[in-house]
């Protein structure tokens, strides 16, 4: 009779009973959904916005607006409908939500994002600092993995531990709506512990607690927090989300004081205060020998202590460690970091990158992942739309974590995955922020020079700012081979093999494998200028390199190789093949329309239809990356 399923028909009833105990504004949220058979609060009030279009906290408020309106509103029916029409009424549906949506509601400025500033010792012992610092991380780990928030990370908040700072003001640099207070001390056996919950822009205390628990109940007690604050902003737990925040890292005592000891050298941040944290999580194995996340941390500490290095050495110890953190606990997101961290540091991308996307399902807000992701997209396996949306998410978690000079390279890599999308104005913007934070960010200034030829193709210019810039650090070798490039498109080819030869003879001295696509540019070069031999030796060396190349831009390296070399049979049906890769970035075709070495194919329709194509493919991809960033509500951070 209803076109419900029975768990659609109960649903639905829950719900309307629901409204009518909201509107006699005698109970609370949490009382009304345990009262109506919700046994999450979160996941009633996920349910009562899907079906009403609002949360439960407004139903009195808007009780009250219909009343005095004379209008009356109807919940949205659920009923099966053609896809199509389905579509369509998703759309109408938030369409009208936005509209209808009240100034109160959490979606406002800052939206459901939190910080967790450190948790303050009230006791004169500071031996007992790491577990009041622990709580602070529980806390904040258990948040992290509600998809529903944005949790800014706690190397961003650790700069607020002795500030002065008011809360509006953090609040400014953060760009957060809510603050987590607590200060704490152990009595004996005994936690004490204060929190509270603070509205940013107001400074309005909106939900405060004192806890008094035996240290057998620090894990409850961690627990307990961690879901108030997140009922008290309405975010919506998903039963999957529930069930990660209740698991135990372990129930022994001793083991989790170990563990707690080492996460506290373990977040200073230096090697020393690393080599010092593995001895402590070891001792928490010892004492537990199932204590997944003490395995996965050894495992992340040695990754951190071998990129330190020239030569990898902890290899074998990084694979024993996460395989150990894994079996004990394989939805633990520490622990698919620290197996995707084995594989990079062994140069098997490909299998680090499904290890690195699951711990960021399972911890939605982990700078760590997230950052780690950007670069490994950027750098290890590139993928221009995955590298922009990691770069934006790591800027939105994490900036206030750094100093001018880091911040600087943090915004430099979003401009430069910007402008790899084909974003010009934004990153033009990035990169401009970047510059603000550090003038002297040369990386920052080349980035610049290309960004304003995208906007306005002028050569020349993107020549002079180069110079300059290599002229503030002639060491540069990526700069003094770009000049040397911008010279070759300009067919300038004896200025450019000055600084081609500078380059070459400054990477031969160092012994340096960098570059290699760059050869057959420079082979060019000395073609032009009668280096036969040189010449000749180059072009064999990037043949090599291009036949073994893995990326995606093989068969681009191949045309380019057979074009000028006369095979215009063979330039195209390589071209073709490069036509149907995707997530390449945007100075693939820009420069490649004025680079010398087609100059032999711009009269072949069928080679120029391709690198049309191509073009075409990624405007296409731009828009897409467009849409998913605006769905994803990361285009807000680029505005």
């Amino acid at each position: 009779l209803t076109n419900l399923s029975v768990s659609q028909y109960i649903s639905q009833l829950r719900l309307k009973s629901a409204m009518e105990l909201l509107k006699q504004d005698s109970f609370s949220v949490s009382e009304v959904s345990y009262k109506v058979g919700f046994s999450s609060t979160s996941y009633f009030i996920k349910c009562f916005r899907e079906f009403y279009g609002y949360p439960p906290g407004e139903a009195g408020r808007r009780e009250e607006k219909e009343n005095q309106s004379g209008r009356e509103k109807k919940p949205l029916a659920r009923r099966p409908v053609l896809i199509a029409g389905f579509a369509l009424l998703f759309i109408s549906a938030a369409i009208l939500f936005i509209i209808l949506k009240p100034e109160g509601s959490v979606e406002t400025k800052g939206g459901k994002s939190i910080a967790v500033l450190p948790f303050k010792n009230d006791s004169n012992d500071s031996s007992n600092i790491y577990i009041i610092n622990g709580l602070m991380e529980s806390v904040l780990n258990d948040l992290q993995k509600i998809e529903d928030l944005r949790v800014i990370s706690r190397t961003s908040v650790e700069k607020y531990r002795s500030t002065s700072l008011t809360i509006p003001e953090m609040a400014r640099d953060l760009n957060v709506r809510y603050f987590v207070e607590g200060s704490g001390q152990k009595i004996g056996n005994q936690i004490l512990l204060n929190v509270q919950l603070i509205e940013a822009e107001t400074d309005r205390h909106l939900w405060a607690e004192q806890y008094r628990r035996e240290a057998g109940d620090i894990f409850l007690l961690q627990k307990e927090v961690s879901k108030m604050i997140a009922l008290e902003i309405e975010a919506i737990i998903t039963p999957e989300e529930e069930i990660r925040i209740n698991q135990l890292p372990t129930e022994d005592l001793v083991a989790y004081d170990y563990f707690l000891r080492g996460q506290d050298l373990f977040f200073q941040g230096t090697r020393e205060g690393i080599l010092e944290s593995i001895p402590y999580f070891q001792k928490a194995i010892q004492q537990d020998p199932e204590f997944a996340h003490a395995y996965a941390d050894i495992a992340i500490a040695y990754y951190i202590l071998d990129a330190l290095h020239t030569e990898r050495v902890f290899a074998d110890s990084i694979n024993h460690y996460a395989d150990k953190a894994l079996l004990f606990d394989a939805h633990l997101a520490q622990s698919l970091i620290a197996k995707g961290f084995y594989y990079m540091n062994i140069g098997a991308y490909e299998k680090a990158a499904p290890h690195l996307e699951k711990a960021l399902e399972y911890n939605p807000n982990s700078a760590l992942v997230i950052n780690t992701l950007s670069d490994f997209y950027a750098t290890f396996i590139p993928n221009t739309k995955k590298y922009l949306e990691y770069a934006l998410r790591g800027v939105e978690l994490d900036i206030a974590a750094h100093d001018s000079v880091e911040a600087s390279f943090i915004l430099l890599h979003v401009g430069n995955a910007l402008i790899q999308s084909g974003f010009v104005d934004e990153a033009e913007k990035y990169i401009g922020l970047s510059l603000e934070y550090d003038p002297e960010n040369l990386y920052a200034e080349q980035v610049k020079a290309y960004i304003l030829y995208a906007r306005n193709k002028d050569l020349n210019q993107t020549k002079d700012l180069l110079i300059e810039t290599l002229a503030r650090d002639l060491s540069r070798l990526d700069v003094m081979q770009e000049v040397g490039k911008i010279y070759y498109y300009l067919r300038d080819y004896e200025r450019s093999w000055i600084y081609y030869k500078k380059f070459l003879e400054m990477k031969e001295a160092y012994d340096l494998d960098i570059y290699r696509s760059e050869d057959i540019k420079i082979a060019l070069v000395c073609a032009k200028l009668g280096m036969t031999e040189e010449s000749e030796a180059l072009f064999e060396r990037y043949r090599l390199y291009a036949e073994n190349d893995k990326s995606i831009y093989k068969h681009l390296s191949l045309a380019v190789y057979n074009a000028y070399q006369g095979n215009s049979e063979k330039a195209t049906e390589e071209m073709k093949l490069f036509s149907q890769q995707e997530d390449y970035h945007y100075w693939t075709f820009l420069f490649l329309k004025i680079d010398p070495l087609i100059d032999s194919m711009l009269d072949n329709p069928e080679f120029m239809e391709l690198l049309e194509l191509v073009e075409s493919k990624f405007w296409q991809q731009h828009e897409q990356i467009k849409l998913s960033l605006e769905e994803k509500g990361l285009i807000q951070i680029m505005d």
